[in-house]
């Protein structure tokens, strides 16, 4: 996103990762540790078909269980009994300050976006943090990239 043609605050649509990877409540949490671990990230969308249930983060999974805990134990832990319901869900054209503002109040990392209440997308703390960063660099920075 070019941040100098910006002239009003975009939707969340246009900086969060689209098409998330997502879990079952039936799947076991070995299948969500291993797309964290794999994919680099720390949120899980949970849905039952296409619809959004609960969201399983990295410190739910911390929680749970002790990393010492041999893979075939965790295995018989399912994604239901650990997972968080009702998520923070927002519609994907939401304005980003009004979901960044939601997320602070909440003291959450994120925010899945829906697009007519199906899963389109999940927006985190660290693409907040890519995305302020940007609008830093390119407010006060000059064309040559020194401070202004």
């Amino acid at each position: 996103m070019d941040l100098r043609k910006i002239d009003r605050i975009p939707g969340v649509a246009s900086v969060m990762t689209p098409f998330p990877h997502a879990v079952a409540p039936s799947d076991p949490i070995t299948r969500a540790e291993a797309l964290m671990e794999e994919h680099q990230i720390r949120h899980v969308p949970v849905c039952e078909g296409e619809d959004i249930v609960g969201l399983i983060t990295h410190r739910d999974l911390v929680a749970v269980t002790n990393p010492a805990t041999p893979k075939p134990d965790r295995a018989r832990i399912r994604v239901s009994h650990v997972f968080m319901r009702d998520p923070f869900v927002v519609d994907l054209h939401a304005p980003i300050d009004e979901v960044v503002r939601q997320m602070a109040g909440r003291h959450i990392g994120s925010a899945i976006v829906a697009r007519e209440g199906k899963l389109a997308g999940i927006f985190t703390a660290h693409d907040a943090c890519v995305l302020l960063a940007d609008i830093l660099a390119t407010r006060f920075r000059g064309d040559n990239g020194d401070a202004a």
